[in-house]
């Protein structure tokens, strides 16, 4: 019968008074070498399958998400930065490629996902491997849905495998009813040869509008004007560099054909656009909402009960963005109805 303790007695007794001091010297230095290269080996093996992709690829038969992660901003980065499972895991996985037949795998298998706080450890706390990653910790947008709202990066960034950056109108997914109003034919503008053009707003990308520029993340007064200003506006932004321009910055058709405000410095009511107008509802401010919303005593004043009975509305007699009535404009408006009463007397 085969006695393992018998045959390490024998051989500790051979290498002890069986062979010279040089024979000795020897096979120890020829056993530290194969020890050395053992560790050596396993170092390798272990390094190969923990920080090199290829080990990954070898079993993970899944090509599109290869080459979205080979095109993405994280190609530089070894799958096991991201995805952390343990050995257990991965044995099982090899067991299962090895002697099971397995030869693909769906985009999200098993336990291993990739949690927000190893994304954060890069994008916030700034893990020296990755000095470059881009830094969220001054986000508007990330200190609502990562730490308030507590949603995990991938429900935005990567809910396709390996693709991170959002899609222009993915935040409807979420905030429902929140599709913008196609413009009507009211919102029809007219092109250089003349033909009706409809203002795109109505497909714009959510970021667009939507600027982590403002802490409640809504479209400030400037961001209205990126579009609907001068390009002294647009470099402003631009130079900020917040997400929504360095991503998401309109397309230079958008620019060209939205309607370009002159606001003076000093025009009354300098707040921001969305008080009157709400694109996800309506192209259009509507005009009732002067008198109930803001203005409810108006009618109280002068001859604006007078105006609004003879069916006029605000906006016939106060433009938009200026409100203030001008001489000049009295001579060109007032005098439709009031031809024979000098524009001025209207002005008092």
């Amino acid at each position: 019968m085969f006695n393992p303790i018998s045959l390490v007695k024998k051989a500790m007794i051979w290498f002890s008074q069986g062979i010279s001091t040089k024979a000795r010297i020897v096979i120890m230095g020829i056993l530290l070498l194969f020890s050395l290269a053992m560790l050596f080996a396993a170092y390798k093996i272990n390094d190969y399958f923990e920080n090199d992709p290829n080990a990954c690829f070898a079993c993970h038969v899944h090509d599109e998400a290869n080459k979205q992660w080979a095109k993405s901003e994280h190609a530089g980065i070894n799958c096991h930065e991201c995805h952390h499972s343990t050995k257990k895991d991965q044995l099982i996985q090899m067991y299962r490629f090895a002697f099971m037949g397995q030869r693909s795998v769906a985009p999200r298998h098993g336990e291993v996902i990739v949690p927000r706080t190893l994304c954060l450890r890069c994008h916030w706390e700034r893990d020296e491997k990755f000095p470059k990653a881009p830094d969220i910790s001054k986000s508007r947008y990330h200190a609502k849905h990562v730490f308030n709202e507590k949603i995990e990066c991938t429900k935005c960034h990567g809910y396709k495998t390996h693709k991170f950056t959002m899609e222009e109108r993915y935040c409807v997914t979420c905030h429902l009813n929140k599709e913008l109003q196609p413009h009507d034919a009211a919102m029809q503008t007219t092109d250089a040869k003349g033909n009706k053009a409809c203002l795109p707003m109505g497909s714009l990308p959510c970021f667009n509008c939507h600027t982590d520029r403002t802490s409640d993340l809504m479209p400030g007064r400037k961001k209205c004007l990126f579009c609907h200003g001068g390009e002294s506006v647009r470099q402003e932004l631009i130079a900020d560099g917040t997400i929504d321009v360095r991503h998401f910055q309109p397309k230079q058709e958008t620019i060209q054909k939205a309607i370009k405000l002159k606001i003076s410095a000093n025009a009354a009511m300098q707040f921001h656009c969305y008080e009157c107008h709400n694109p996800h509802v309506k192209a259009r401010p509507d005009w009732n909402n002067c008198t109930t919303k803001c203005h409810k005593n108006v009618l109280n004043v002068g001859k604006h009960e007078l105006h609004l009975q003879m069916n006029l509305t605000c906006k016939d007699c106060h433009k938009p963005h200026e409100w203030k009535v001008s001489p000049e404009q009295a001579k060109k408006d007032c005098v439709k109805c009031h031809e024979y009463k000098d524009p001025k007397n209207f002005l008092k």
